[in-house]
């Protein structure tokens, strides 16, 4: 996942958000004020956090309405407190305010994200554990929400069904085993990608093992099965731990030698950051 968001990556989202919200105009502001008035306004937090989506809000008002001007106050990823300026946005008065909810939509998403990672990295502070996001995002999102995660100081799981083989519990079922699965795999792809494994017990452990993969998950284990499993692996692959993590579980898990922890309320829970817009700021 890259650093900074690409126009290209997100146009469609956005025409889709213009197109749901604005359609044929704002009916409200072009009554109320003339094409020529012009406004400043900023965008303000109303609470503690990680800003992140300067960058959404630029793309929005460049498609809108290039004359309006948009300048972050903050960076990427900093720590911000409750009424700290976030983005100041000056032009057209119609156009700032046709822009105004996309614009706080996609940066209250991409903020709330940002925030929760951080708090749940600070967590794992002083681990070799890195916390990791997964496939459970908003449809179409997946580049913000993955986005949003890095920003917040965790790293980026596979981005797609395309850039890393997963053998889940159904793949396993259906083909018969792990060793089949991964042995499939290995005949159509080589050694092209790596391989991870979701394991759910002692027995999934060891046939992983036996046949040599990258990563084995840990999947919904109580502390002492993941004990034994880590145990079991004893370096001989990397180790990933998941299933309805939360910071409690997390808390629970700093001692033990793994590699991993994937947590999908990241993004599939994500609350939003409260932030407002504010006309003569």
């Amino acid at each position: 996942m890259s650093d900074t968001i690409l126009r290209a990556d997100v146009e469609t989202l956005i025409c889709l958000a213009i197109s749901e919200d604005i359609a044929g105009g704002d009916i409200t502001s072009q009554a109320i004020f003339k094409p020529e008035a012009e406004s400043r306004a900023a965008i303000v937090s109303k609470q503690e956090g990680v800003f992140c989506g300067s960058d959404m809000v630029r793309y929005v008002y460049e498609m809108i309405d290039p004359r309006v001007s948009v300048l972050p106050k903050v960076k990427e990823g900093d720590a911000v407190g409750n009424k700290k300026p976030l983005v100041a946005v000056s032009g057209p008065t119609v156009s700032v305010l046709s822009g105004e909810r996309i614009a706080l939509n996609f940066l209250q998403r991409m903020s709330g994200i940002a925030t929760r990672t951080s708090r749940v990295v600070s967590l794992l502070k002083n681990t070799n554990i890195r916390l990791l996001d997964t496939r459970k995002t908003l449809p179409g999102f997946r580049v913000l929400d993955k986005y949003a995660v890095k920003t917040g100081g965790g790293a980026n799981h596979r981005m797609g069904l395309y850039d890393m083989v997963m053998i889940k519990d159904n793949h396993i079922r259906a083909a018969g085993g792990i060793a089949r699965a991964v042995s499939m795999v290995r005949e159509r792809y080589g050694d092209r990608y790596r391989i991870e494994v979701e394991a759910a017990n002692q027995d999934e452990v060891r046939e992983a093992l036996e046949m040599g993969v990258d990563i084995i998950m840990l999947d919904n284990m109580d502390r002492p099965a993941m004990k034994a499993a880590v145990e079991l692996i004893r370096k001989k692959a990397k180790i990933e731990v998941s299933g309805n993590m939360d910071e409690e579980r997390i808390k629970g898990i700093r001692d033990l030698d793994v590699d991993y922890v994937s947590m999908g309320s990241l993004t599939h829970s994500a609350t939003a950051f409260d932030c407002s817009m504010e006309f003569g700021a």
